[in-house]
């Protein structure tokens, strides 16, 4: 009897997806570890609720273990600008003469503060079907079935700050400012589009400006910004890159 053969214990391989999509994600953060960071306050990001989230990824201050991008995490990025791409396709299709690239072939874009706040925009639509007028600043963003029905709900001001203060940024800084904005939202679940005026927001641009400026005065200083939040249980800390350095 002993000599009878056990297979109720044995461990179960690894399958073949998991196997493939192994040497995928390993090689996604590898080409993505020899990509250099951002040396500049990104425009896309200034409507982030804490300023010192922003703080560290402007001094590039090292992300806590677990809180570097998976190789899930670049395939949605990945996936985001294929979107954008579909959707550009999709909106010249309908009619609107949208450009990605200005004259000298260059994505449209500022600099300011000594190349210290940048950002770039999707695109810029100088006329369209049944009257539209440009210029207007154009810029897209893809979400899952829940993030796009709050958009889609409550418009991009309210579901989504963040996106609301790099339209308004974008608008000051290209002159975009007398016709509103074009955003458009497609859904990667069910691929359904949202399109949105945004009118522009002097306020707000002019508070994501100050707020940069606080940044970099900070940063040259050597001083560290409060947290947006006393409590590290908070959603948004919870899944912050720098919880363990910010907290502990």
């Amino acid at each position: 009897m002993a000599d009878l053969l056990d297979f109720n214990h044995r461990e179960k391989p690894p399958s073949f997806a998991d196997t493939v999509n192994g040497r995928i994600d390993a090689a996604l953060v590898a080409e993505n570890a020899t990509r250099p960071q951002r040396d500049y306050l990104g425009s896309s990001r200034l409507g982030d609720i804490c300023a010192r989230r922003l703080q560290y990824e402007y001094l590039r201050v090292p992300r806590d273990p677990d809180g570097a991008f998976s190789g899930q995490s670049l395939r949605i990025f990945a996936l985001g600008h294929v979107l954008e791409d579909l959707a550009i396709d999709w909106l010249r299709k309908a009619g609107f003469d949208l450009r990605t690239r200005n004259r000298q072939g260059e994505q449209f874009g500022f600099s300011v503060a000594g190349g210290r706040v940048q950002g770039h925009a999707d695109g810029v639509i100088l006329a369209g079907p049944d009257g539209f007028a440009g210029p207007a600043l154009w810029e897209c963003k893809s979400a899952n079935a829940k993030n796009w029905r709050e958009i889609a709900k409550h418009g991009v001001a309210r579901a989504k700050p963040v996106y609301a203060a790099q339209i308004a940024l974008y608008q000051a800084y290209l002159g975009l400012t007398e016709v509103p904005a074009v955003f458009t939202a497609v859904n990667k679940d069910t691929c359904e589009i949202w399109h949105e005026r945004v009118p522009f927001d002097a306020a707000l641009a002019q508070g994501t400006s100050d707020k940069a400026v606080n940044i970099l005065r900070a940063c040259d200083a050597g001083e560290t910004l409060p947290r947006h939040t006393v409590d590290p249980e908070h959603f948004e800390c919870r899944f912050c890159a720098w919880k363990v350095r910010c907290w502990e």
